[in-house]
């Protein structure tokens, strides 16, 4: 089944620019149709764009996203859901959505929401639960800096416990200006998760206008991702000085 599930190591990673750049790239250089679907988008009110339109904006018209629910609040997706009086997503529900996309599409992305165990109704369904169902392999976006190995190890490891392919992790914002540790986190987050960098998108990467983010996607991700982007040289040239977003 077409489908990849993109997870975060927690909030405010760049996931859905991760996302964006994953399905620009699909359709630029594989020729893929693609399809995105956000699982639970909450914080975001009717009629306000949420991470799906985002998307959208991003990757180009080629790419058909859409929310599975949406909820008002900030929170949780279980937590916001039961806040709104409404009915929650459930691991099947994601599972499902995404099973009837991948018998149109070439390619399915399913964004989470938060990390990978947040919950989505009372009895604690998450996405990795839906990745289950689905027997899909699940892309790990993380931070660049001080922090991200304990988080990035745990979420890869939960992955593994499940029996679920991590083909790898994507740093969702790479800094224009990376500090001490965000260079060595280069070489220690593949030893620590087991699982090689596939990406590195660079900080401010979703203010570009959208026809240069398309065409700029396929720099910023590996050939597993149908991009371009080389880990070893990217090390080399984020030791030797600033890897910006110059548009």
């Amino acid at each position: 089944m077409p489908v990849l599930v993109i997870t975060g190591t927690g909030t405010e990673v760049g996931k859905t620019v991760v996302t964006a750049a994953v399905a620009a790239t699909a359709v630029a250089a594989a020729g893929r149709s693609v399809a995105v679907l956000k699982a639970a988008q909450t914080g975001v009110g009717p009629g306000e764009a949420g991470d799906a339109e985002e998307v959208a904006r991003l990757a180009g018209d080629g790419v058909r996203a859409g929310e599975l629910a949406r909820y008002p609040e900030p929170l949780a997706p279980a937590t916001a859901a039961r806040r709104a009086g409404r009915a929650p997503v459930h691991p099947e529900d994601v599972a499902e959505r995404a099973a009837k996309l991948a018998a149109e599409f070439d390619l399915v992305l399913v964004e989470g929401a938060g990390g990978l165990l947040v919950r989505f109704d009372a009895a604690g369904g998450t996405l990795a639960d839906a990745a289950e169902l689905l027997g899909a392999p699940v892309l790990v976006v993380t931070s660049a800096g001080l922090g991200t190995l304990n988080v990035s190890e745990l979420t890869v490891r939960e992955l593994q416990r499940r029996g679920l392919e991590v083909p790898g992790l994507v740093v969702g914002s790479w800094p224009a200006d990376p500090d001490l540790a965000a260079r060595c986190n280069l070489l220690d987050l593949p030893d620590v998760t087991g699982v090689p960098l596939l990406g590195a998108v660079p900080e401010g990467a979703a203010s570009l206008p959208a026809s240069s983010f398309r065409a700029r996607s396929p720099e910023w991700l590996a050939p597993r991702l149908d991009g371009t982007w080389d880990a070893e040289s990217f090390r080399t040239r984020a030791a030797a000085g600033p890897v910006g977003v110059a548009v």
